[in-house]
């Protein structure tokens, strides 16, 4: 195993404390704060921890504080309800005797039923697109330093950006953006581990895509961005270590919040899962100390 993506499995599996109470760990991959698509897989495992034999179909999180990475996170699991086929899960997130994230988790017997989908976007593959970290020397040596760690630390997947990144100067463009995803090493076929990984991933990239029409300078401090809630719904199964299109569009940004939403695709384009975000976008002359201190500024 990827020493790496090894970290992250063990972060996500959690101790159990108590009946429906378990504790996670956090890593620091550059942010300001605990990053979001941890707490989400993290909460999605401790849910299923409570379930037998019925798979994760759907979860709605709203994150609330921002997490604090040098200290443990209590989970605690509410057994909301175990109906014939559905199973239901409420977990509240909790650092310094507060919550910082509230999450709804639905588990599903396997069944079979009506079959459609919508259709992969027509990209290029994988394997003509460079790394999302593989940009010049030149380029790191004039970033912020969180943005450059970002961008040099070795992570559990590889993201291959169908298009091209401006770091600098960021031009307008459209509400669109395609990123490829995979798992840096091969995993056993377990649907509950893939499955917590997705929603580790699926809170990459997803909120930015509705500052693209803005061409915001990021790398100035200028802007703000936070996750206010998630949605993420699974189709059919997760292969989290295949190639996966990750294609998002934001509809719509106003009142200092941006909405964006995400379909991912096996290589073979089948749809696996669906995804919604809607995140606080602030754009400021300077970051100010009330900013920062603003407890929706998670990840």
């Amino acid at each position: 195993m990827h020493p790496v993506l090894d970290d992250l499995i063990t972060l996500l599996k959690l101790e159990q404390i108590e009946d429906n109470i378990f504790r996670g760990d956090s890593r620091d991959i550059g942010s300001a704060q605990v990053f979001g698509g941890q707490v989400l897989g993290q909460a999605l495992s401790a849910a299923q921890r409570t379930v037998e034999g019925r798979g994760a179909h759907s979860l709605h999180a709203y994150f609330l504080r921002r997490g604090d990475m040098t200290a443990p996170i209590v989970y605690e699991v509410d057994r909301a309800r175990d109906g014939g086929s559905f199973s239901m899960r409420r977990v509240v997130a909790i650092q310094h005797g507060r919550p910082i994230f509230n999450l709804a988790a639905s588990f599903q017997i396997a069944e079979q039923g009506l079959d459609h989908q919508a259709q992969m976007p027509d990209v290029p593959g994988p394997e003509s697109l460079k790394d999302f970290s593989d940009v010049g020397a030149e380029l790191l040596n004039v970033l912020p330093q969180k943005m450059r760690r970002f961008l040099t630390d070795k992570r559990p997947f590889d993201f291959r950006p169908v298009e091209p990144i401006n770091f600098l100067e960021p031009q307008k463009q459209a509400p669109l953006k395609h990123v490829w995803i995979r798992a840096v090493a091969a995993l056993p076929d377990d649907q509950t581990l893939h499955k917590n990984l997705l929603a580790y991933v699926s809170d990459y990239e997803l909120l930015g895509t509705s500052t693209l029409p803005h061409g915001l300078p990021f790398g100035r401090g200028q802007v703000i961005m936070a996750s206010l809630d998630h949605a993420l719904w699974f189709h059919r199964k997760v292969e989290i270590d295949n190639w996966l299109l990750y294609a998002m569009d934001s509809p719509n940004a106003s009142a200092a919040r941006g909405f964006a939403r995400g379909q991912i695709f096996s290589r073979d384009g089948h749809l696996v899962a669906s995804t919604a975000q809607e995140g606080l976008v602030r754009v400021v002359e300077k970051v100010r100390a009330t900013d920062r201190s603003d407890p929706r500024l998670q990840a």
